[in-house]
């Protein structure tokens, strides 16, 4: 389809196809953020991670906080957030909801506007049915008053080009719904991954207070 054929087929479509326009670049905007976001932030915890881990791993916890505090990464916020708080207090389940707290603070950076894209669909859906149902109701008043023997002719032709307004909009919204749900499938999978590593960062240090602990109260030889 060369470009004369696609401006026909806006054209042809009505005042409807132009709304659903604004739609889809409103969404592959919104697809295009939001995959550019999530592939950094994937990067940025990965690694953000592994030098924390190593530094909690030789008990070195004011490099672990130093680490935290300079980056960006949601698992280093998280991670600084239990640090911080088993300054207060030693015990696992207030380090753990301390933890916690910072991935409920994550997740809504993380969701942000993916919300927006099934609605987007759904309404350019809605628009491409209302934009076939109003070209119709314009396709019978035009012939009503036709010649019987162009009828025919002319009612095929008018229900041709008011059914572009709906081929557009499922052409708008299929992509947007695959792309909502592959959003979705990437965001799963980053909170997966801060949830994780804070458990095992968690483990880590109650598993060395655990440690100090019995070395204290195990009677010398």
């Amino acid at each position: 389809m060369n470009m004369t054929e696609i401006i026909r087929f806006m054209q042809d479509g009505g005042v409807f196809m132009f709304p659903i326009g604004i739609i889809l670049v409103v969404g592959l905007a919104i697809v295009v953020e939001r995959f550019v976001f999530l592939g950094k932030a994937k990067k940025l915890n990965a690694s953000a991670f592994d030098p924390i881990l190593n530094a909690l791993q030789k008990r070195d916890y004011q490099s672990a906080v130093n680490i935290s505090k300079s980056s960006e990464a949601s698992v280093a916020r998280i991670i600084n957030a239990g640090l911080a708080r088993m300054a207060h207090s030693n015990r696992r389940e207030d380090i753990e909801s301390a933890m916690e707290e910072g991935v409920m603070e994550a997740i809504p950076r993380l969701e942000r506007r993916t919300g927006y894209l099934a609605t987007l669909a759904n309404i350019a859906t809605l628009l491409g049915l209302l934009g076939t149902i109003h070209g119709l109701s314009s396709a019978f008043s035009a012939v009503a008053n036709a010649d019987p023997s162009e009828k025919a002719a002319l009612l095929s032709a008018s229900i041709a080009v008011a059914m572009n307004a709906t081929a557009f909009g499922l052409f708008t919204a299929i992509p947007l719904l695959l792309a909502h749900s592959m959003i979705q499938s990437r965001t799963l999978e980053i909170i997966d991954s801060l949830e994780m590593a804070g458990v095992k960062c968690l483990n880590i240090i109650t598993n060395a207070q655990d440690s100090i602990a019995r070395q204290r109260v195990e009677p010398k030889q």
